[in-house]
């Protein structure tokens, strides 16, 4: 069965993804289309597969699932390569809402440009000693955006061994069962943060990670190492700029171990669709 899709990029994060909202492309192949397609020199290559799926809710549903054929509950520069494709194809305005495994995004497309409202973060937890002979600092941070982040703030970023360091810290006990993205970062000034990210479900070091940069920025606003806009610096060259709102009382929340509530989380960065091609997917 031959099917078009469409290679998107956000960031260096590069996505495959299928308008399948007329239910071609079963549930059962899902899947191994991810890890089948996704496979970087044997394939088309990609750090992940999307759907864009029909919703009663909103616009349309966003679909992702990693290269090792698990489904992720989001992603962020997915989200911002999605909304610029569904609007490029008359699939929604430019001004949209879409579903996510995380909930409903709202976004806004100007030209190469888009903005994605994400869901409130959760389960913030700062300050988490980390004391094992290969760890990337003193102390961690986690905080799920959709899907789970661990932050470290590094010197030497540069240097830093990503992939060795980043599949221990993602597979570490403390973080079990679902495992956490890992994301090493050392802030430049208030409102810029350079960032390196691991990706769970792809393995290895990614040139982008939206929801990373959100996590980031958020626990960096919350150590009062940054104010919003954060613009974020990633391995793929481009800029991610993150706006957030704490409540007035959040960093003394958050300094001692209470719950606290961010707003108003907003991507921003630059989507690109790269080429449009068909594939027998059979």
């Amino acid at each position: 069965m031959k099917t078009q899709f469409w290679k998107l990029s956000g960031g260096g994060n590069d996505f495959i993804c299928f308008d399948n909202r007329d239910g071609t492309l079963p549930e059962s192949m899902k899947s191994r289309l991810a890890a089948t397609l996704c496979r970087r020199g044997h394939s088309i290559g990609a750090d992940g597969l999307l759907f864009i799926e029909s919703s009663p809710r909103a616009d349309f549903i966003m679909r992702i699932f990693n290269p090792d054929g698990w489904e992720a509950e989001t992603c962020g520069n997915a989200s911002r390569c999605v909304a610029l494709l569904t609007y490029k194809l008359g699939i929604s305005p430019a001004e949209m809402s879409f579903e996510t495994k995380a909930g409903i995004y709202k976004a806004r497309v100007t030209g190469e440009f888009a903005s994605i409202s994400m869901t409130d973060p959760t389960d913030m937890r700062l300050n988490i000693p980390f004391e094992e002979e290969w760890s990337p600092a003193p102390v961690v941070h986690f905080i799920r955006i959709g899907v789970p982040h661990v932050v470290a703030f590094v010197e030497k970023l540069e240097s830093m061994d990503v992939l060795t360091i980043g599949k221990r810290v993602r597979s570490h006990h403390a973080f079990q069962p679902a495992g956490a993205n890992v994301n090493f970062a050392t802030p430049r000034n208030k409102n810029n943060i350079a960032l390196r990210t691991y990706e769970r479900g792809v393995e290895n070091e990614t040139l982008s990670c939206g929801t990373g940069c959100a996590a980031t920025a958020i626990i960096a606003g919350y150590l009062g190492l940054a104010d919003s806009p954060v613009h974020m610096h990633t391995r793929g060259g481009t800029t991610n700029i993150i706006h957030f709102r704490m409540a007035d009382s959040a960093k003394a929340q958050a300094t001692a171990g209470k719950d606290t509530h961010t707003t108003e989380l907003i991507l921003e960065g630059e989507a690109h669709i790269i080429f449009k091609g068909e594939i027998d997917v059979d």
